[in-house]
């Protein structure tokens, strides 16, 4: 499983997140400690948002720990807005075009999770794109090809809601097909204003997902950045969380539920 780190708030040097705490995200890259895996050498990648609406990135197939580029650029860059991420591939080859984050236009995202049996699925998920998004794909993830299509289903316009609907076609695709689904998603996106993510999995099993405040805004994380449990909150599984201007607001998040969902009790450190 991957791991990832994300963050929304009054501009912030990337390396906050990215390599100077504790546990940072590169740290992760070799020690996770929340995950099956311990390692995610398998290319690493951020997205970060400034003056322009489309945000910048940089991917690279090398582990995040060994690639000295990544530490200056995390140093350097401040943005109020960004995604990062480190890669344990379960599906996909190692390629720059498999790394996460993935962008369109001035939408990013990125995944820990998979798809059982995700090859049998891949040509009907893909026949559900238009003809700009198929040509869009420019890897063979299943992370990528979830992002294209909670485009097709509206992203633009109801993020949650095309994100519930992409869910439940897969889940109703896999149903029909192999009889049965196991889907795990922990997923971050954003249009470079508002900062979402998914914990989900049809059993129960989704891998973890934390917020903090930080800096005048929040921080979403697979896992803890330090050892202060008390400045960390768990998102439960079956959440969509956003966070925007005024702060952050958690959420039940159910496959194909397009009605505004009943905020869901958590507490987030002040």
């Amino acid at each position: 499983m991957c791991r990832w780190a994300a963050y929304r708030g009054d501009p912030l040097y990337l390396e906050e997140l990215v390599s100077s705490p504790a546990h940072s995200l590169i740290e992760q890259s070799h020690c996770a400690t929340r995950a099956k895996t311990a390692t995610n050498g398998d290319g690493f990648g951020i997205a970060w948002y400034g003056d322009r609406p489309e945000p910048g990135r940089y991917r690279d197939i090398l582990p995040a720990w060994s690639d000295c580029n990544l530490k200056s650029l995390a140093r350097q860059i401040r943005s109020p807005l960004f995604l990062a991420h480190v890669r344990a591939a379960t599906g996909g080859g190692t390629r720059r075009d498999n790394c996460h984050p993935f962008t369109h236009d001035t939408w990013s995202f990125m995944h820990n999770g998979q798809i059982s049996g995700f090859e049998r699925l891949r040509r009907p998920m893909e026949a559900m794109l238009d003809d700009e998004l198929f040509n869009a794909r420019g890897g063979t993830t299943d992370s990528e090809l979830m992002f294209l299509l909670a485009l097709q289903f509206g992203l633009r316009e109801a993020p949650i809601a095309a994100m519930a609907q992409m869910v439940g076609f897969v889940e109703d695709l896999a149903e029909s097909i192999l009889g049965s689904i196991v889907l795990r998603f922990t997923a971050a996106f954003s249009d470079g204003k508002t900062l979402y993510a998914i914990r989900y999995a049809t059993d129960r099993k989704a891998p973890t997902l934390y917020a903090s405040p930080a800096s005048a805004g929040y921080c979403l994380v697979s896992e803890p950045l330090n050892d202060d449990v008390d400045a960390w909150a768990e998102i439960p599984d079956g959440s969509a969380v956003t966070v925007g201007k005024d702060g952050i607001n958690v959420a039940d998040f159910r496959p194909e539920k397009r009605s505004a969902a009943k905020p869901q009790r958590v507490a987030i450190p002040a």
